[in-house]
């Protein structure tokens, strides 16, 4: 055998020998979960309920680290970036896995390509909300009320390419009306100038918007679901509402660089699973509206397949063209 060979051989097989230690002892240090998006926000409430816990099963702290930006693509694309050594995991999200690689042209990363998956943690629809001035009460309402002042109704999204943004451009087209989109850098700011007045509507994750619905702060028009959520049983779909199929679910999850050695994604995975089996989680994400979906990394792998397909046909459809 080449002396090259052979030696690759040899590097191969020492480091087949090495991960399972390296996952028996890791973690030994921090880790570093980045959120892309401003805190306040679903991505960060879903990501703080399981990093608390998965800190708790694991024994190492696991720090959160908000990083905003270009609809979510620049932290999901520092990670992508990072040591694949476990200790840089990012919140994976319908916005940045399935919608970002279709709107930028330079995104930076490829869904499929540059992670790892390590598991799902769950799915919430979005809500359109709007402030309690805002005259029109109803989706029909609001319709007729658009086709009344084309082109003087704004919304507020999580920032340009979110799952929020396309939602609200994928509603403005198959209801016949022209929106105006106003970006943020995450649903927190967007919804707080939604509670202040300076814009009429948003369209938010459940998670980041039921306890100003339930508290009269926001009145909520519709889900983008199918189905009704069962944090706001009396707020009817939008399909309900006058727009047959209309579907704009999100799907959260936990994923780290490519090339991350299985046996640590494995026991991620596990504490995952846990921290997502466990009460307080059970009842954190349950209250914010996260119907909770464990699984293994295939089945992660699978949905970011699946959503980023589908999410690519809504792109196309809501008339967005790629930046």
């Amino acid at each position: 055998m080449p002396i090259r060979k052979c030696l690759l051989a040899v590097l191969a097989a020492f480091a087949a020998a090495v991960a399972p230690a390296q996952a028996q002892n890791f973690p030994t240090r921090p880790i570093t979960l980045i959120i892309p998006f401003a805190p306040g926000g679903s991505t960060t409430i879903v990501g703080r309920g399981v990093a608390e816990k998965m800190s708790e099963l694991l024994g190492e702290k696991i720090i959160v680290d908000n990083r905003p930006g270009a609809g979510g693509t620049v932290g999901t694309r520092a990670v992508a970036k990072s040591e694949p050594d476990g200790y840089t995991l990012v919140l994976g999200y319908t916005g940045t896995l399935a919608i970002g690689p279709s709107l930028y042209r330079n995104v930076g990363y490829d869904p499929r390509k540059d992670f790892a998956p390590i598991g799902m943690i769950g799915n919430a629809p979005n809500s359109l909300v709007v402030n309690p001035s805002f005259a029109p009460k109803t989706v029909a309402e609001l319709i007729a009320y658009a086709k009344a002042n084309p082109g003087k109704v704004n919304f507020g999204s999580a920032g340009a390419g979110t799952a929020s943004h396309i939602t609200g451009e994928y509603f403005a087209r198959a209801a016949g009306i022209t929106l105006v989109h106003i970006p943020y850098k995450g649903t927190g700011p967007a919804l707080t100038d939604l509670l202040g007045g300076h814009i009429p509507m948003a369209f938010a994750p459940i998670p980041a918007s039921h306890s100003n619905v339930t508290a009269g702060k926001l009145r909520a028009l519709a889900v983008t679901s199918t189905t009704r959520s069962g944090l706001l049983p009396d707020v009817p779909t939008i399909a309900e509402s006058g727009i047959a199929g209309f579907d704009a679910s999100l799907y959260y999850g936990l994923a780290a660089p490519a090339g991350t050695p299985r046996p640590i994604i494995d026991k991620l995975n596990k504490a995952l699973r846990d921290a997502l089996a466990s009460d307080e989680v059970k009842r954190q994400l349950g209250n914010d509206g996260t119907e909770i979906t464990p699984g293994s990394p295939e089945d992660y792998a699978a949905l970011i397949d699946k959503d980023e397909k589908k999410w690519a046909q809504l792109v196309k459809a809501s008339g967005v063209e790629p930046e």
